[in-house]
């Protein structure tokens, strides 16, 4: 399927690792000229020389900690300076560890509201202005499940999440009369390295083996397995086209029908 994003700028956080990683690569293979951005200059820098070599097209490595606000705006205006203007903006950046109320303390709480809540909300704030004047633009919000389908021992992450898919829904009305699309992407189980840190915290918290926890995780999905990453940026890649051009203000659950709410 011809996708018709050739020439497009994309900006990509977290994206030396995973899923970020995987979506950056799927752009540029589409021929958009990607930046990615990431706390581990030496990781980032490898997965942005991979990638170019993989598909001829620029990726370009911008090292930064987003949950440092200064260090985040210049992050973003070192990614404009580079590509010339941003088109796409997926928000990837952001891990919350697992545990309950118990286990996690006001740094915690805060930690992961900065890097993956304000993380997100500071990229749209400064790239969807630029994006709406010039009536075309797309920002794709890697979410979770958790946020509608909370989990006691993930309770930070269950309510960070909850509150991105809100997120999503307020700005895809805000921006829609611009042509500006917004849409949330909820990953289940996906076979990467953030996924194994999550299987060994959970089986901590749970008392059992990682095998135990994995399998269990695998029993709550229909397909019966865990995802790849691939199959997460194959439909970012479409989402961020004209072929979706009517798809704005919802959350899309890749999970393998493994969350059952309405």
């Amino acid at each position: 399927m011809e996708l018709g994003l050739r020439g497009r700028k994309a900006v990509v956080t977290g994206g030396s690792l995973g899923i970020g990683r995987a979506i950056a690569r799927e752009l540029a293979a589409e021929g958009v000229a990607v930046a990615i951005i990431a706390r581990d200059p030496a990781r980032l820098e490898a997965a942005a020389a991979e990638i170019t070599r993989e598909t001829n097209t620029p990726c370009i490595a911008i090292p930064a900690d987003l949950t440092d606000a200064a260090a985040l705006e210049a992050a973003i205006g070192a990614a404009q300076s580079a590509l010339g203007h941003i088109d796409i903006l997926i928000n990837n950046a952001g891990a919350t560890p697992m545990g309950r109320i118990g286990d996690m303390d006001d740094a915690t709480w805060m930690k992961s509201i900065n890097l993956k809540l304000m993380g997100y909300m500071r990229c749209a704030r400064i790239l969807t202005p630029p994006m709406r004047a010039r009536k075309w633009g797309r920002v794709i919000n890697i979410i979770g499940r958790s946020g509608h389908q909370p989990r006691p021992n993930y309770i930070t992450g269950s309510a960070v999440n909850a509150s991105l898919l809100s997120f999503t829904l307020a700005l895809a009305a805000e921006c829609a009369p611009d042509n500006v699309l917004v849409t949330g992407v909820n990953p289940g189980p996906i076979a990467t390295p953030r996924w194994d840190t999550v299987v060994a915290q959970g089986a901590a918290g749970m008392g059992r083996s990682a095998e135990a926890e994995n399998a269990a995780a695998i029993a709550t999905v229909g397909l019966g397995r865990v995802g790849t990453a691939e199959e997460c940026s194959g439909l970012v890649a479409f989402l961020c086209s004209d072929r979706a051009g009517f798809i704005t203000g919802t959350n899309i659950d890749v999970d393998g029908g493994g969350t059952r709410c309405i």
